[in-house]
């Protein structure tokens, strides 16, 4: 059963399916699904190990590009389906660009599954050579082209922009840095440092882009590309471009009590083409949902053009001074005792699931059919479940619900992260369509769950 957003009556379970092979026997810290392909690359030592989502089983993997450890990875978007580009991050201080061209017809082209029997084909062709030849075997697919330097210290994150345009590198430097593609084709691999944001204070842990959904655009004040980013010192900055072309800040989100580790933008378009919400978790074992204050425009909603933010009508050139309001509107049910190292927000659901230092796999649900939070609840109010904490959020805020928890997701190790992908194993009853989690963690096990919702 596919999970669904999930009415207050709902219950949930998370169930364990079977590991990826091969165990990668070290730490791994990400797991980062392909946005079309049934394929997920995990970041670990100085490598990325690429499985197939199909087989579950090793598809490819890149060595031999960073001297430390790998710590995060990304993939390019809007790619024919045969070529693949990676950037990874590294605590060597490095972002690194990999290509794979997987040499398949025009069928394969235009078909996953035929992308996938080629995949499988290469597995199979792999595992009868001999042990000495497995890894040069798949290394060869994989070219690394280009190494991005700048960052003073271990790259923490990286994340392309929606149009593959734009990459986004942080580090411990306390820095952000903002690349652009100026090659004059897909194969050209030029890349150009457009802007080095230094305003956080602290290390800086995580970078996001705004996903391209019809809110993002609906009003012409906002400009095509938002990037957010998560710091040490306990804060979120948003960020964009103004009309000189300068990437400035324009909102800094404090509530947080301890370093944020992350941060996901919600990828759900809303009703209405509302902006997405931010939402945002930290060691202070809260995970957050923050808004943007949209405003009216008089003379704009008089003349049936609608709702815009306040910046609407003021000249590019002006706007570098004006900062956008936004505002926490929900803060999730408690589920962690120790810091909450990653949180994945569903494009299809809009279900989120957290994990962390504690090993604890939680799922929660938006309660669309409840009252708004208008009003404090009775200190003595009786409720079967966890819910939104609303205490001290705003009129309008919304309620979330833990839907299921399971401890112990990894055995008695810390894990480092979870993402939603896609279902494309054969005991899927809509693959493509259905959708698992996946957890990785520090005993080396990259973990897929069903996830089941009840009503």
């Amino acid at each position: 059963m596919s999970p669904t957003s999930a009415p207050p009556s709902s219950s949930a379970r998370i169930v364990a399916l079977q590991p990826f092979k091969p165990d990668l026997h070290e730490r791994a810290w990400a797991s980062i699904p392909h946005p079309t392909l049934p394929l997920i690359a995990t970041a670990h030592a100085k490598s990325v190990t690429v499985f197939s989502l199909s087989s579950a089983s090793a598809h490819s993997s890149l060595t031999g590009g960073h001297t430390r450890s790998v710590r995060s990875a990304a993939w390019k978007p809007g790619l024919p389906p045969h070529k693949l580009c990676l950037v990874t991050g590294s605590f060597d201080s490095t972002a690194g660009i990999w290509r794979w061209d997987g040499d398949v017809g025009a069928d394969a082209a235009n078909n996953d599954d035929a992308l996938e029997v080629e995949v499988t084909s290469r597995q199979v062709q792999r595992k009868a050579l001999d042990d000495s030849d497995v890894s040069d075997a798949g290394d060869k697919d994989w070219e690394f082209t280009l190494v991005l330097e700048g960052h003073d210290s271990e790259v923490k994150s990286c994340a392309f922009s929606p149009s593959g345009t734009y990459l986004a590198t942080c580090s411990r430097d306390k820095s952000v840095w903002i690349w652009e593609d100026i090659g004059a084709s897909e194969a050209d691999d030029e890349w150009e440092t457009i802007a080095v944001l230094n305003e956080h204070e602290g290390d800086v842990k995580a970078v996001a882009w705004c996903p391209d959904v019809p809110g993002r655009n609906a009003r012409r004040s906002y400009g095509s590309d938002v990037l957010a980013s998560a710091s040490y010192d306990n804060t979120v900055r948003i960020w964009r471009e103004d009309g000189d072309a300068e990437w400035v800040c324009v909102a800094v989100l404090e509530g947080h009590e301890g370093t944020v580790w992350g941060l996901e933008w919600e990828a759900k378009p809303r009703p209405g083409d509302r902006f997405p919400r931010l939402m945002t978790f930290s060691a202070d074992g809260t995970i957050r949902v923050w808004s943007l204050t949209e405003e009216v425009d008089e003379d704009d909603d008089a003349s049936g053009g609608g709702s815009k933010h306040a910046l609407g009508g003021i000249p590019n050139t002006m706007r570098r001074s004006l900062r956008e309001e936004w505002t926490c509107t929900a803060i999730l049910p408690k589920a962690h005792t120790r810091d909450i190292y990653s949180v994945t927000w569903s494009a299809s659901s809009g279900l989120m699931a957290s994990t962390g230092s504690d090993g604890v796999v939680a799922l929660y649900g938006e309660d669309n059919t409840a009252k708004e939070v208008d009003e404090k609840p009775p200190k003595d109010a009786d409720q079967d479940e966890p819910m939104t904490d609303s205490s001290s959020l705003p009129s309008g805020s919304s309620k979330w619900k833990l839907l299921a928890s399971q401890p112990n997701a990894h055995g008695g190790y810390e894990v480092n992260h979870i993402t939603w992908c896609k279902r494309y194993d054969a005991a899927s009853e809509r693959r493509g369509e259905e959708e698992m989690l996946v957890t990785t963690g520090d005993d080396g096990l990259v973990q897929p769950w069903q996830v089941e919702v009840t009503r």
